[in-house]
């Protein structure tokens, strides 16, 4: 029971929210995020993240959204650079089971396609890939990572998935010989 435990809060962590339907590079990759929050909706290219994360540089229109979201443009910031330490490996074990699957369901409705539709797909290809490199992952890299050109993110639910997802993945550390 503490091992579902683990995984269901580590999970979370996992998401941003929000790779490819293969485990391999693709030429799809996330360029416009579209932040529902209530009933405003925002088109951010991933590149403003990209640059907000890297540099702390707010585009007038990414400024724009987060001042109609009271949203903190440095917190904003932390939240998307935050790195967690995870194999890529025991992400995608953890990810292919009938829990993980659970989990994904559920970071699935923080970050999702369009379509609402392959979530699962799409978030575990996007997570395994962001920690391929260098055995870390952050929300910024998950975005880039998604397999789709468009990511539905509720900005809402946001906050709470991150901090699930990187309580999964500092419980997933913990298993590891």
């Amino acid at each position: 029971m503490k091992y579902v435990t683990c995984l269901l809060k580590s999970t979370f962590c996992l998401i941003a929210c929000v790779g490819v339907l293969f485990y391999s590079n693709s030429a799809i990759a996330a360029e416009k995020i579209v932040f529902k929050y209530g009933i405003f909706h925002a088109t951010v290219p991933v590149s403003e993240l990209t640059t907000l994360a890297e540099t702390g540089e707010v585009s007038l229109r990414l400024n724009f959204f987060l001042s109609q979201a009271h949203k903190d443009p440095q917190t904003v910031r932390n939240t998307l650079r935050k790195e967690v330490t995870a194999s890529p490996v025991l992400l995608d074990r953890a990810l292919n089971n009938p829990i993980g699957e659970f989990l994904l369901d559920q970071i699935g409705q923080t970050i999702h396609t369009p379509s609402d539709q392959a979530n699962q797909q799409a978030l575990r290809s996007a997570v395994v890939l962001s920690a391929q490199q260098d055995n870390k992952l952050s929300l910024i890299e998950i975005l880039q990572n998604y397999p789709n050109q468009e990511v539905d993110v509720e900005g809402k639910r946001l906050a709470d998935t991150y901090n699930q997802l990187s309580l999964l993945a500092e419980r997933l550390q913990n298993l590891l010989p």
